[in-house]
């Protein structure tokens, strides 16, 4: 069993299920609501917990109702959220969510009112029983310096960096994580039509990291640090019912792909399978099943 620690976030998601996308100033009924616990980095963390490894959570909790919920859910997914940061001020941050049963598509609208997680935060923590350290691209200045720390206080822990968003100055984190989980969206925002263009872009500059980067209906591509690609189709469910949470899906199985000494291919069909079935059911419970 490995120790992974994620820093990054955990959110309270208000999920609207609805028959189709609304247009603007339209008034429709929803046809089922949820309340749940979400978040990039927690939400990896659960699928890890449910592969087997041992998971812990750094980020920042109100002590608020919300934030009671938030890690109420997380521990009884088995993850530790001893190394979070809790303060009575603030309130969690709320991702409203409508979810298009049609298409199983998700729009959301995010709200925040707490602090982020810090390197002093963080550098307060005991990592030396870690295996693993995964960060969520965001909060980027405080991130540069929790990544230089742990290359040079804790060289031999690999560590994963989460590239969702195109957020300003991310880029400046590529050189510093084993291995980088991009977005199919953060390639396109940035004018790549293809997931190998991306990865060859960034491998040039970063050729200390190993490379994914997922593509939606189309798969996925990992380009490791000697410059070999592989790829792999998406491998879909009878039927999209949810792809929310997908992306954090499929970086956890790389991730577990990794603890477990799985060789590249074994690893991209590994995650390609665990997003397809996140995307064929709501929610993370019972992902993974025994022996999967």
């Amino acid at each position: 069993m490995a120790q992974v620690l994620g820093i990054g976030n955990a959110t309270l998601d208000i999920i609207h299920a609805v028959d189709g996308y609304p247009q603007e100033n339209d008034e429709v009924r929803c046809i089922d609501r949820i309340i749940a616990r979400g978040g990039n980095v927690a939400n990896t963390l659960v699928v890890l917990s449910q592969l087997g490894h041992a998971c812990s959570w750094a980020g920042v909790l109100a002590e608020t109702a919300e934030g009671r919920f938030v890690r109420d859910d997380l521990e009884s997914n088995g993850i530790d959220t001893a190394a979070c940061r809790q303060l009575d001020t603030g309130s969690m941050p709320v991702s409203s969510i409508l979810l298009n049963t049609a298409s199983g598509s998700r729009t959301i609208v995010h709200y925040r009112d707490l602090p982020e997680y810090t390197c002093a935060d963080f550098e307060s923590l005991d990592l030396k029983s870690c295996d693993w350290l995964h960060f969520e691209g965001r909060n980027i200045e405080q991130l540069e310096l929790m990544l230089r720390w742990s290359r040079a206080q804790f060289p031999s822990i690999p560590r994963s960096l989460e590239i969702e968003k195109p957020r300003q100055g991310i880029e400046a984190l590529f050189g510093l994580a084993d291995v980088l989980l991009f977005s199919g969206h953060y390639a396109r925002h940035h004018g790549y039509d293809a997931p190998e263009d991306l990865l060859y872009s960034v491998h040039v500059s970063s050729r200390q990291a190993d490379l994914y980067c997922t593509w939606g209906e189309q798969g996925a591509v990992a380009l490791d640090r000697l410059g070999r690609a592989s790829s792999q189709p998406a491998i879909a469910p009878p039927r999209i019912i949810d792809t929310l949470g997908a992306g954090d899906t499929f970086n956890a199985a790389v991730i577990h792909g990794y603890l477990a000494d799985l060789d590249t291919a074994s690893l991209l069909r590994h995650a390609c399978m665990l997003a397809g079935k996140k995307c064929g059911q709501t929610g993370f419970a019972g992902l993974v099943q025994a022996g999967s």
